[in-house]
């Protein structure tokens, strides 16, 4: 069996609009799944730290999904917890001061989706690490939140999901 943990981003919770609309896609997939809890905890490193923690425990395949900082996060903890499979949303890369930080890209496939319109982190940042790791890259009209596009991402949720099947 595979697990998909959902890590959310910085303003965001555990079971906002998108993990719930995304764990119906997952749990459609027959796959088990968890969004961690970092509300209250703002330093990604100790989000990661956090991650890596509560995939310890898990014996199952992992597939991380995150956004924004959850994006960041999961990323960043990718190699560590041996996830086969890493799928983010308007990932919060090569951010303005924090460009140091932007984890390598782990070697496994990476699907990233970002929308045209986001004002929070540019596009271009996740073009940039789309093609410095040659990822699936979807560059959709959606803004930071993406909560307009929840069926489009869905779709190429399902479709990363089922890969992994094959």
């Amino acid at each position: 069996m595979t697990m998909v943990i959902f890590s959310h981003g910085q303003e965001s919770g555990p079971w906002g609009t998108k993990i719930r609309a995304m764990s119906e896609i997952v749990k459609h997939c027959d796959y088990n799944f968890n969004s961690i809890d970092y509300q209250g905890i703002s330093e990604p490193a100790d989000r990661v730290k956090k991650l890596i923690h509560e995939c310890s425990n898990i014996n199952e395949s992992i597939i991380l999904v995150g956004s924004s900082m959850g994006g960041h996060v999961s990323t960043a903890a990718a190699q560590t917890v041996n996830a086969k499979g890493l799928f983010v949303l308007a990932p919060a890369y090569f951010m303005e001061g924090y460009e140091d930080l932007t984890p390598p890209p782990p070697k496994i496939p990476i699907c990233i989706i970002h929308g045209w319109n986001d004002d929070v982190v540019p596009v271009e940042n996740s073009i940039r690490y789309a093609k410095e790791c040659s990822a699936m890259l979807h560059l959709i009209n959606g803004d930071h939140r993406l909560t307009d596009n929840i069926d489009q991402i869905n779709v190429i949720l399902r479709d990363f999901l089922l890969s992994f099947t094959q």
